[in-house]
């Protein structure tokens, strides 16, 4: 297939040679790799790259991607990073309205009835920056004679990707994993990868998050040689009795490669490494072995993050090892009754919880073990029990450090479309996307299946949240059904109902609004409610905020329905620059980079600090998180 520049412009096209979706399971040749943590059957491509930057697409390099290219002119730039952190393009924060309003008319493609023509609306733009890439690799020699692919873990808008001149494949999505594979076209020796990445696609209609608005490839970016026999997905259905005596454990796995005669045996062991259970069993496409009952289970909860250990040793017709997978994962019991109350392992759930960018005061976006780390640390130290991933599906370490940690997830979907329906605070959704326009149905499930298939053997994750402000319709309804019918063991969660109570029946099994009076979460919940109420964002904490935080909380003493909720938020987002006068690291927010339009200091609402330093409000949080800091 040639690649086409309209993609950019037709929300109906978002992916293209692209690998479907899977669990983020990882695997190794041997125990010894598991115990280093470093797997043979990868090989990082993060670090310095080629680059060559254009304004828009009609001034991109044609042909860079061939072999024969001359890139001696090109820059460099480092992987994983944002382009405009590194020299190239404006470094822009926004908060609702779309980053050209005022400067170009844009309208989302389907959207008005009046308006079909979408041509040229990204691929003749004057305005949407270009970023070419180029990385040589060699193969190593235990890659020779497997299938190869490639896993980009987070690219900013639209990417294209070519492998020694010829077309591979097309990803929007930001924020979600993009698989490929390379086989077909890799060559003995030194092997040349093009990656083109587009600032902008119709993909910015759905991703108008409250953030600085970056590009380029800024997570990391890995091949993966497939072994003889390759685990593709594993999904875990662990479940606990209504006594919290026994857990039964139910799993799917599904098999590519050369499967005739191979087997694989599958152990789990207990918290305290003792095996539980065991089976071996003849491998195929579809593998579901039988269940594994486990008595006296130990619960996982905040509390008490108790893990489960499985082990699948893959073997050949000769019992020799391919390769071995292992994967931590909880029992707990997460359930809503008729009367509206949630209950964790029997006990009321209560969110002490915090919205959470991924942010780093010197890479933006791109942040490292360190920074999540800390983060875990500075929650454990302020009772702070959950966190949304606002607003969109966060780096796959994150979500083992809240399964490790006992922290509460609300696992988002990367969806915003603040700027279709909203305008200067007003409800106008005349050109709302997705809405319930068939054309953009496809593109939103697609990210709901994203989200819920690399994550869901996570015990963290206690909630699905469909996206964020992007009002309601029949395709938020679809992803709703979507999340429903894959997983019974999980709440769906989406605020943008209480903007529209038509469809309030069939979205969210929560009832979710931001930034609500206590006396209007009170009159909610004493008046026949017909769910459990949570608070997806509430506290803004921007300047000298979250003083009120205790009426919130009282509300825990009043009402078995009413679930808490998440601060908005926790880290500023601000970059560190150097000061011209003073020549000091100094911390700058929106509208100091002659970024207009902007929010200003509106990106600076955390209760800490772009660096983790804590704020004064932090003392509130500590204070009123640990008077409820229970199961």
């Amino acid at each position: 297939m040639l690649e086409k520049l309209e993609w950019l412009d037709d929300p109906r096209v978002f992916r293209v040679g692209k690998l479907p979706a899977h669990s983020d399971h990882t695997m190794y040749r041997t125990t010894d790799e598991i115990k280093q943590k470093q797997s043979s059957f990868t090989k990082s491509l993060d670090g310095d790259w080629q680059f060559h930057f254009s304004e828009n697409p009609s001034q991109r390099l044609i042909g860079f991607e061939k072999i024969d290219f001359n890139a001696e002119q090109f820059d460099h730039i480092a992987v994983p990073g944002h382009i405009e952190l590194q020299g190239f393009g404006q470094i822009h924060y926004i908060n609702t309205l779309y980053p050209w309003e005022g400067k170009i008319y844009r309208r989302p493609p389907y959207s008005l009835s009046h308006d079909k023509s979408y041509k040229g609306l990204f691929s003749e733009a004057a305005d949407n920056t270009v970023g070419q890439y180029i990385k040589t690799f060699t193969l190593p020699n235990n890659f020779a004679q497997h299938d190869v692919h490639i896993q980009f873990d987070g690219v900013e808008k639209a990417m294209y990707l070519w492998l020694n001149g010829h077309f591979i494949g097309y990803s929007e999505d930001s924020f979600s994993q993009a698989e490929f594979d390379l086989t077909p076209y890799l060559q003995a020796g030194e092997n040349k990868l093009a990656v083109e990445v587009y600032k902008y696609s119709t993909a910015a209609f759905i991703e108008d998050q409250d953030m600085f608005r970056f590009s380029g490839i800024f997570r990391s970016v890995r091949l993966l040689v497939m072994p003889q026999v390759n685990l593709v997905d594993l999904f875990l259905k662990p479940t606990v009795d209504k006594q919290l005596h026994t857990g039964n454990l139910s799993m799917s796995l599904s098999f590519d490669g050369k499967l005739t005669g191979t087997s694989a045996k599958i152990v789990v062991q207990s918290p305290s490494q003792n095996i539980v259970w065991q089976e071996t069993v003849a491998i195929s496409s579809h593998v579901t072995p039988s269940s594994a009952v486990i008595e006296n289970v130990a619960l996982w909860s905040h509390k008490h993050p108790n893990l489960y250990q499985l082990l699948i040793t893959i073997f050949d017709a000769n019992q020799n090892i391919i390769a071995v997978v292992p994967y931590s994962f909880g029992f707990r019991r997460l359930h809503k009754d008729s009367h509206n109350r949630v209950t964790l392992n029997n006990v009321p759930l209560r969110l002490n919880g915090v919205n959470r960018h991924e942010w780093s005061p010197t890479g933006g976006r791109t942040i490292t073990m360190s920074d999540m780390t800390k983060d875990i640390s500075i929650f454990k130290n302020n009772h702070i029990n959950a966190v949304r991933t606002s607003h969109y599906p966060n780096q796959i370490p994150w979500y083992n450090l809240c399964d490790q940690n006992g922290i509460y997830m609300m696992a988002e979907t990367n969806l915003e479309s603040h700027g279709s329906w909203q305008k200067m605070g007003a409800v106008e959704p005349s050109y709302n996307v997705p809405g319930s326009i068939p054309e953009w149905q496809d593109v939103v499930l697609d990210r709901a299946k994203s989200n819920f298939e690399q994550f869901k053997n996570h015990p963290a994750i206690l909630f699905w949240s469909l996206g964020n402000e992007s009002y309601t319709g029949d395709n938020i309804a679809a992803m709703d059904a979507y999340f429903k019918s894959v997983d019974d063991s999980r709440l769906t969660h989406y605020e943008g109902v209480f903007q529209n109570r038509i469809d309030e029946d069939r979205i969210s099994d929560v009832e979710s609004r931001m930034y609500a009076h206590p006396k209007a979460i009170k009159d909610y919940l004493t008046n026949h409610p017909k769910k459990p109420y949570l608070n997806c964002e509430y506290m803004h904490s921007m300047g000298n905020s979250v003083g009120g935080l205790g009426d919130y909380m009282q509300l825990f003493d009043e009402f078995d329905s009413y679930l808490g909720g998440f601060i908005w938020d926790y880290i500023d987002q601000a970059l560190y620059v150097t000061d011209k006068v003073t020549g000091q690291q100094v911390l700058r927010y929106g509208g100091d980079f002659n970024d207009r339009h902007s929010d200003y200091e509106f990106s600076g609402d955390g209760i800490v600090f772009a660096n983790r330093q804590e704020k004064p409000a932090m003392q509130e949080v500590r204070y009123y998180y640990g008077r409820y800091d229970n199961e």
